[in-house]
């Protein structure tokens, strides 16, 4: 069966060009489609402090490489595109967890959104911390030191 999403809205005023680090402090807007959302679809959202963002990395080479070096990185061991995060994946399906600065009708301010302006927007959900991982985390230490600077 296939499935065909529509964009509930797109990322504005974000970075323009893919820079790997320090998108923490990237301050943006979503600003959300009225002919695919009514008004009060963000009714309540504002009672979180975060939010999860399901966008497309609309920039992203075509290309999905099945291996790879994260960033390129010969240091770090080659790896398959799903042992990583990077744009260049099967649909090119992003997913942060931000900063929810606040809500005004269909624009949501957001920190940390790692999605370049003009992103589309596929969904947003508010961040539970009970949907977190339960227990201990496990990462490679290349991962580690690969995310070191970016948020």
């Amino acid at each position: 069966m296939q499935h065909s999403f529509v964009p509930i809205g797109t990322v504005r005023g974000s970075r323009r060009e893919a820079v790997q680090d320090n998108w923490g402090n990237v301050e943006c807007h979503i600003d959300l489609d009225p002919g695919q959302l009514s008004a009060d679809a963000t009714l309540g959202l504002r009672d979180y402090s975060h939010i999860e963002v399901v966008f497309t990395f609309h920039l992203a080479d075509r290309v999905c490489r099945s291996t790879q070096h994260p960033r390129g990185n010969p240091s770090w061991p080659r790896v398959g595109v799903l042992a990583q995060r990077a744009p260049n994946r099967p649909n090119h399906i992003g997913v942060t967890i931000c900063e929810l600065v606040a809500v005004d009708g269909l624009t949501l301010s957001v920190r940390g959104l790692d999605a370049l302006d003009g992103s589309p927007v596929l969904d947003v959900k508010p961040y539970l911390p009970e949907f977190a991982p339960r227990g201990e985390i496990r990462e490679p230490e290349w991962s580690r030191e690969l995310m070191r600077h970016y948020f």
